[in-house]
């Protein structure tokens, strides 16, 4: 897939380097979480930005996989029930992680062992589950990163 490109629907945010792709369905409240994140890491000083909404370009340069926004949507975030806002945003970021939004509706209390998610063909990143209703939704992410890579 190098060098290729693939328009997914997905939330991308950048978080002192650490790149979130948000991916789940329609209303699932990729959104709300990303932009929960971004309020977080400002209120904590910690830099972040946008990268895209809805829709993220992803491409793999050097093993890495990159995020990309396509120029219509640059800088945009919708806030269902709220509209359309505009937030600070970056260009491209590389994506180290997948978070899943968790709904109350789910019956599993632990996530799977190793979790990976496939962001297009032949390109997977680990995952991240968060419950949609969480209070501090960047500092639930930034527990379970360490989590996985103490126990690597």
């Amino acid at each position: 897939m190098t060098g290729e490109t693939h328009n997914i629907h997905a939330t991308a945010i950048s978080v002192d380097g650490l790149g979130l792709a948000f991916v789940g369905p329609s209303g699932s409240g990729k959104s709300s979480l990303a932009f929960d994140c971004l309020a977080e890491a400002r209120l904590a000083n910690i830099p972040a930005a946008l990268i895209s909404d809805d829709r993220v370009i992803i491409s793999l340069e050097n093993g890495r996989v990159f995020a990309s926004c396509p120029e219509p949507i640059r800088g945009l975030i919708e806030l269902r029930y709220s509209g359309i806002v505009s937030v600070d945003h970056l260009e491209r970021a590389q994506l180290n992680y997948v978070v899943l939004p968790v709904g109350a509706d789910e019956r599993h209390r632990l996530p799977p062992d190793d979790e990976q998610f496939e962001l297009a063909a032949g390109l997977s990143l680990p995952v991240v589950r968060v419950p949609t209703w969480s209070r501090f939704p960047l500092s639930l992410i930034l527990a379970r990163i360490r989590s996985l890579g103490a126990n690597r």
